[in-house]
């Protein structure tokens, strides 16, 4: 069974094509929800740039706070992938050539022009570190006990997630069910504070839209206990309809 405890996660997204604006970040949504699978919380993101100083306080401040801590960016080959010699320093660990990820680097660039310098820097890790494995285009990534080193480009970090799957200690998986509602926020504001009172265990996020030119609403309950959902989710729709305003399962 499921550990009751709650587990939590950050994010270190780094790159200053994120920050520019670029490049658009899809990674946060992916790690969120695989987290979600494996019963751990993703509770806080930031977006730090190309600089040694920023991503060393950044993983200093977030590897204390949280269970796990995962980051994405500069652990290619170019001058301005940095994210290892960063962590390293921030660790205070040296870096180093990890020989398993030098003959998977060496064995995956054989036939395509040879492991040059440029590319070895894919094999450098903060030493004590272990690999995760990478099988887009070889280059793994890298696991310092509680700290995850992957790829920005996102079909790479996906890959790198579906080999870590089930190998993280998680706690109950939050569920969600989705109430949706033709109904402007504060005309509810005070019946959602209500409902979620009554049920402890459940939170209501609400999610407000403009359409067909009407204001309407989705509110998204959460919870580790399906029973406790599913009473909150029929306590908040019969609420609605007392007032009529009809709620629509699954949302809008």
């Amino acid at each position: 069974m499921p550990d009751s405890r709650i587990y939590t996660a950050a994010l270190v997204v780094i790159g200053d094509e994120i920050l520019s604006g670029r490049t658009h970040d899809k990674n946060i949504a992916q790690i969120a929800s695989w987290l979600q699978v494996q019963g751990i919380r993703l509770k806080e993101v930031r977006v730090v740039s190309d600089d040694m100083a920023a991503i060393g306080e950044a993983v200093n401040a977030l590897r204390v706070r949280h269970d796990y801590l995962f980051t994405t960016g500069g652990i290619g080959p170019t001058h301005d992938d940095i994210t290892v010699d960063a962590i390293a320093a921030a660790l205070g660990v040296p870096v180093i050539v990890h020989p398993e990820a030098r003959a998977i680097l060496d064995g995956y660039y054989a036939g395509r022009g040879g492991l040059t310098e440029a590319r070895l820097r894919m094999a450098r890790v903060p030493e004590g570190s272990d690999l995760i494995p990478n099988r887009y285009t070889g280059a793994p990534g890298i696991r310092y006990q509680n700290i995850f080193i992957m790829a920005g480009v996102p079909q790479i970090t996906s890959g790198m997630l579906d080999a870590l799957s089930g190998t993280l200690e998680g706690g109950a998986v939050l569920l969600s069910e989705t109430v949706g509602c033709w109904v402007q926020e504060s005309e509810v504001a005070e019946l959602l504070r209500q409902i979620e009172k009554d049920h402890e265990s459940c939170q209501i996020g609400s999610y407000p839209f403009w359409r067909e030119g009407k204001t309407g609403a989705n509110f998204v309950i959460r919870s580790v206990d399906p029973e406790d959902l599913a009473t909150c989710s029929r306590a908040l729709s019969e609420a609605l309809g007392a007032i009529e305003r009809p709620a629509i399962p699954g949302g809008i």
